[in-house]
């Protein structure tokens, strides 16, 4: 279970990278900005390339919750203090 939403969550961030890549910049922090060409003139791109995005980014959050929650169920005390700590009958 943990490993296919590992993948899922692979994917996600891949697809996220590109898609924000993709996306037209708007000059912002002095990086420059400009047309590109023209590549991405029209206005309805933009606002794909906006709702995918947040869409992408809705599931990574949703996956990382779930891998955190995952990970959490399946933490075990390995040093002998955390052992001592949680119980110490099982050492006697």
């Amino acid at each position: 279970m943990q490993t296919i939403i590992l993948v899922i969550h692979l994917l996600v961030t891949t697809a996220m990278i590109g898609v924000i890549l993709i996306q037209r910049s708007e000059g912002g922090m002095g990086l420059g900005g400009g047309n590109m060409g023209g590549m991405m003139t029209a206005r309805g791109s933009a606002n794909f390339l906006t709702h995918t995005t947040a869409v992408l980014a809705a599931c990574f959050l949703t996956t990382s919750i779930t891998l955190a929650i995952l990970a959490s169920h399946h933490n075990k005390p390995s040093a002998i203090l955390s052992l001592l700590w949680e119980s110490p009958q099982t050492l006697c």
